[in-house]
């Protein structure tokens, strides 16, 4: 399939500017800005292209019932259950304790809208598992790909979340003003 996605994103014109820290075996990993329902494809291709493993992403559990639930799992899916008793960070980091090696991506924002802030509780997943959190952006004016470096939670949540916003503000995504560049204000201290 490796092969197959690297001629889907040549053809698309992406590229990834630097590579994927693969050494690591867990991680938290946040891609925006999400604008648009090709960026799920994108980030599925480059998955493939940056050998990233044990890469999967979060999904409502009713997307992974049906017909098409076994599509959703062979493209790296893994279910989480909205209205469990049992919240979603607490079913992740349980997902984490439980797994030698594992990845999840998903979209600080939550939903392709323009949001006002960002979301939590993917910060409190990679704090409660201890596990890194890397950035990775997808630039739609530039057509590139490009990823941070891991970092760890820290006792200052307030400089956590301006790291975050700082890394992903400059990036357009496929409806450019419904990117992160309005958040700089909220989180700059």
């Amino acid at each position: 399939m490796r092969s197959l996605w690297q001629l889907y994103l040549k053809l698309e014109g992406w590229k990834a500017i630097n590579e994927f820290p693969n050494h690591l075996k867990k991680a938290v990993v946040l891609i925006a800005p999400h604008t648009h329902w090709k960026d799920f494809t994108i980030g599925i291709a480059f998955r493939s292209v940056l050998k990233i493993k044990y890469g999967k992403y979060l999904g409502k559990a009713e997307l992974f019932k049906g017909s098409f639930g076994f599509l959703f799992r062979w493209l790296g899916g893994t279910p989480v259950d909205r209205f469990s008793k049992q919240g979603v960070v607490e079913q992740v980091v349980e997902k984490f304790n439980n797994a030698e090696n594992l990845v999840i991506a998903l979209s600080p924002e939550g939903t392709r809208k323009k949001v006002d802030k960002l979301r939590t509780g993917f910060y409190y997943i990679a704090k409660k598992a201890n596990v890194p959190i890397v950035m990775v952006g997808l630039d739609y004016s530039k057509k590139e790909l490009s990823v941070s470096d891991p970092f760890y939670t820290t006792d200052n949540e307030a400089a956590d979340f301006r790291k975050i916003i700082e890394f992903f503000a400059p990036l357009k995504g496929y409806y450019p003003d419904q990117g992160f560049e309005h958040l700089l204000e909220e989180y700059k201290q």
